[in-house]
């Protein structure tokens, strides 16, 4: 047998000095270089470096301890692992000047030392990282998975070793070293989670197959390649001196648990890594079992074995940098009870059966199932529209229950499994706890809960449990006696408030009243529904309804969604949207709901309009007639004349058209890097290649672009962001003088496509003045930022003092309803009656003129454009400081709440930062805020929310990416 830690439990890493390494370098591998310290914990390691100071190597000098059999099989193993995973990258040693791997030295320790250099391999561990992306732990899991079925067949008497960090010896190396842990508070805490975790595996241990594991494949010997933007790919695999023949699941717990080390992980931060490694290498039954319980030993035995080497080698900083590492992956390990974890992960594989439902006498005997009434609090529930409620307010779970006694209930029941909408914190960076693992209670009148079995009652804060052999209840309130009976009273509950039950098998942890989405699947696995106890038939499963997969079959695919992994989104109300998973989310990109969501307002004219007539405008109703006199009254003369349509795409497109009637010329000038729609005539005039890749090379021949007007990255910046105008009146001379004059011009008058910003002072003043003389018309895309987005102005024309001569509008028009507009001189519109006549279907509706004016009664009633000014400049504030602490944030374009916040790499070159953005964007999603890439370069955050958004949500917003930028994406 090689080493065995059992018997020489001491091992004080190789003192060996940079000076000695680099001898060795010199003398066995003919280099001339220098060698850097590199931590280690019982080896000793050096980067190696050429005289051009590139990294060439690690020099790695084993402890004494360990055998050259033992070195072999390492380096045996790695060239497997190299020949069956040809796309990993594997630190292979390289041969010494005599052609072998190894070097054997026996003048530089007391016995004989093995030296060997190993390739370097480039990219860097994950270990410095700050959070990791699920795709990154996935992307662990899978290279664990890889690696365990390079080694299935792996053979070698070198693995014949008994080490520490083997985990079939995990509960004897903590029982042997936790005397060198000195806190004797978390000495207990180390004992006592080990044990446990031992007395889980134990059982199971003729169940968990063997083989070769690399055993340490962690955040410090997996490398990752990357992209120049950051995104990291585990793929290399460095330090193979723990490997060992032993169970083949210590590989996949090994390697997750120091997922638990990085900023922001959660116990069940682990799952894409499992998941990954189960798709490689199938799991067992037993081996699922056995993970949380190998990977909580595992930072036992860390921080015990840590604790050792400090007293042993007191010099090593390597030792000391890890040990708050270890302490942390600890504390987040042992944060959940064991059976919760193995409960989830089970779930997560598919491996959980399905529990037994509950069994026992009647809670309440001769209950009438008719008089109870089970209320729906989940986010898609109908419930807080047929109450009246509002869904953020607090106590709406009793007012809803008021509301079904008065209406004749005797008892009121929730849900059990049930993720409870109403306690859902608004602003919160973590997963809240609304999933309910019982069933809460709210009668009529006092009633007596009987014993459904036998047993012993024991209180606790406010509450009880009964105890019997196959079951444990809890419910809050007094227990009638220490032991009830079966079919014995055994507690009253009061009416006019709510009572919890919540039952589970006996043995079986008790389950908090309510856990988050996340840690739900287990908990759900280890309670039941009381529901039988009631005599209440079980309500339907909804299960996990794979909606993606239901919409790919049905929907065309280049209809995209946001995110790859979107949560369910079915609610959402003011600057709010909520998921069925019970998460509120701070929505910071839905620039067409201007009022917020689910305004009451819009909803009552939209149901009274509906109950009255909805129809069309060939027919004579007040209603189209009043919508466009108040939305002309809001444009400076002459924009007089109203054109209603369904969208901004209709929109835009109506205005291309009247340019090109009214004026006779069929050439259209248009800005690079813009977006106006999805017709024909408005996907000519769209340049972005982020909406269309091939924007630039299909535009028809009438279109005309001139460059992007962008004073920040563009070809003209800061003050020579003037010249752009000049430029552009030059393209109209040039149209001009090839007998093709412009139709039109068609801008954004804000530059809402690169992320809400402003055009150079004068630009639109100088380009209109030169289309007009040309005979065209000056055409404003107001869809994105008209309606008093940006605070100081109602249209964002009004902020280059200029007066267009058609205006589209939409988004912002209808509240999210389809409704947009034209508005142009009554000479215009009256010059295109030479095309015939114009006709939208809905464009004009009763119902669509109803609720675009209650959207406009509604902007002024709550001073919303006011509040975009004051919440948006207080935002952009807060954006600004921000830059000045992150170096990533190249600028904050916009005003108002019509912001844009561009990401870059160098401050320099302004390299935009498109993959840091979209993995910003999804970071920003798992803490609670919804906020989305834009622009050409897709490097730009879309700050266009709701105009009702507070100094609260702007806060939150502000410090919740102020955090990712910190801790990382």
């Amino acid at each position: 047998m090689g080493f065995n830690f059992l018997e020489e439990p001491e091992l004080p890493a190789p003192q060996v000095g940079e000076e000695q390494a680099e001898q060795l370098l010199s003398r066995h591998y003919g280099l001339t270089a220098r060698a850097e310290s590199l931590g280690s914990n019982q080896d000793r390691n050096f980067l190696v470096f050429d005289p051009a100071n590139q990294l060439i190597g690690v020099l790695k000098i084993a402890n004494p301890a360990f055998t050259a059999l033992e070195l072999a099989a390492q380096d045996a193993a790695a060239d497997a692992i190299a020949t069956a995973e040809p796309t990993l990258r594997v630190a292979v040693p390289l041969p010494n000047l005599a052609g072998d791997v190894a070097t054997t030295v026996t003048d530089l320790l007391d016995g004989t030392a093995h030296v060997r250099l190993l390739r370097f391999l480039s990219g860097g561990t994950l270990v410095d990282t700050g959070y990791l992306a699920p795709a990154v732990i996935a992307g662990m899991g899978e290279l664990a998975g890889r690696v365990s079925r390079a080694l299935a067949d792996f053979r070698h008497p070198g693995l014949d070793r008994a080490l520490q960090w083997d985990l079939r010896f995990g509960h004897d190396v903590v029982r042997a070293l936790i005397s060198h842990v000195d806190d004797p508070v978390q000495r207990d805490r180390i004992s006592t989670a080990a044990t446990e975790a031992w007395s889980r595996i134990e059982p199971l241990v003729d169940e968990l197959p063997r083989q070769a594991v690399h055993l340490d494949l962690t955040d410090a010997n997996v490398v990752a390649s990357h992209t120049d933007g950051g995104t990291r790919r585990p793929d290399g695999i460095i330090d193979f001196g723990d490997l060992s023949d032993t169970w083949a699941v210590c590989e996949v717990a090994i390697t997750l648990s120091s997922v638990l080390g990085h900023s922001g992980a959660t116990p069940t931060s682990i799952l894409p890594g499992i998941k990954a490694f189960h798709a490689i290498r199938p799991l067992s039954v037993a081996e699922a079992e056995v993970i949380w319980p190998l990977l909580v030993l595992r930072t036992a035995v860390l921080i015990v074995s840590g604790a050792q080497q400090v007293v042993l080698d007191p010099d090593n900083e390597y030792l000391t940098n890890q040990s708050d590492d270890e302490i942390r992956m600890f504390e987040q390990a042992t944060s959940v009870p064991v059976d919760l974890m193995t409960a989830v992960i089970r779930t997560e594989l598919g491996l959980a059966g399905v529990p037994n439902a509950v069994g026992g006498e009647p809670l309440i005997p001769g209950l009438d199932a008719a008089s109870v009434q089970t209320i729906d609090l989940s986010t898609d529930s109908d419930v807080f529209d047929t109450a009246g409620g509002d869904i953020l307010a607090p106590g709406l779970q009793d007012s809803l229950a008021r509301v079904a006694v008065d209406g004749g209930a005797t008892l009121v029941v929730t849900r059990f499994g049930e993720p409870n909408l109403t306690r859902a914190p608004l602003l919160s960076q973590d997963s809240p706890d609304v999933v309910a693992t019982g069933l809460s209670l709210w009668p009529a009148e006092a009633v007596a809960l009987m014993a459904p079995w036998s047993g012993e009652v024991h209180r606790s804060n406010g509450e009880f449990t009964l105890r019997g052999v196959d079951y444990e209840m809890t419910v809050t309130g007094e227990a009638a006696a220490d032991r009830v009976e079966s079919g014995a009273k055994v507690t009253t509950v009061a009416p006019g408030e709510w009572t919890i039950v919540s039952i589970r098998p006996a043995g079986a942890p008790v389950a908090p009243a309510f856990t988050t989405a996340e840690l739900a699947p287990g908990w759900l696995a280890l309670s039941r529904d009381p529901r039988p106890l009631l005599g209440l038939p079980e309500l339907p499963d909804a299960g996990a309804r794979d909606l993606l997969a239901r919409r790919d079959q049905s929907f065309a695919r280049v209809q995209e969604h946001y995110y790859a992994n979107p949560p369910q989104i079915e609610r959402g109300k003011r600057h709010y949207l909520m998921s069925t998973a019970g998460r509120v989310y701070l929505d910071m990109v839905n620039n067409v709901t201007v009022l917020g969501h689910a305004h009451p307002r819009i909803a009552d004219a939209a149901a009274r309009q509906l109950r009255r007539l909805n129809t069309n405008s060939r027919f004579n109703y007040e209603a189209v007639v009043e919508f466009s006199e108040r939305l002309a009254a809001t444009l400076p003369v002459p924009l007089d004349t109203v054109f209603l349509v369904n969208s901004g795409s209709e929109a835009s497109d109506l205005a291309l058209r009247l340019a090109i009637a009214v004026s006779g010329h069929r050439d259209v000038i248009a800005v690079g890097e813009a977006y106006h729609g999805w017709t024909y005539a408005t996907d000519a005039v769209s340049t972005s290649t982020a909406d269309n890749p091939n924007a630039l090379t299909t535009r028809p021949d009438w279109i005309h672009t001139v460059e992007s007007p962008n004073s920040f990255r563009g070809t003209y910046r800061g003050d020579d962001a003037a010249r752009y105008g000049p430029d552009a009146v030059a393209k109209v001379s040039e149209l001009v003088a090839a007998g093709r004059p412009p139709a039109g011009f068609i801008c954004e008058s804000v530059y809402g496509n690169a992320g809400g910003m402003a055009l150079p002072d004068g630009y639109l003043r100088q380009v209109y003045a030169a289309v007009r003389e040309a005979g065209g018309f000056a055409v404003a895309d107001e869809v994105q930022v008209g309606y008093g987005r940006l605070g100081e102005w109602f249209w964002g024309f009004d902020q280059q003092q200029v007066v267009p001569d058609i205006v589209s509008i939409a988004k912002s028009t209808g509240n999210g309803y389809p409704l947009g507009a034209v508005i142009t001189s009554r000479a215009i519109a009256e010059a295109f009656s030479s095309q015939g006549y114009f006709f939208s279907s809905t464009g004009g509706s009763p119902l669509s003129c109803a609720i675009g004016l209650t959207v406009l009664d509604t902007l002024r009633d709550e001073d919303l454009q006011g509040n975009a000014l004051r919440v948006g400049g207080h935002l952009k504030a807060q954006l600004m400081a921000l830059r000045d602490k992150h170096p990533i944030i190249g600028t904050v374009h916009g005003m108002g709440l019509y912001l844009g916040v561009e990401m870059i790499r160098d401050q320099h070159t302004l390299e935009p930062a498109t993959e840091e953005t979209a993995a910003i964007c999804n970071r920003m999603l798992e803490l609670g805020v919804i906020i989305q890439p834009t622009g050409d370069r897709q490097n730009i955050l879309k700050t266009k929310p709701p105009l009702c958004l507070d100094v609260a949500g702007a806060d939150f917003y502000v410090a919740t990416l102020d955090r990712v930028l910190t801790e990382g994406w």
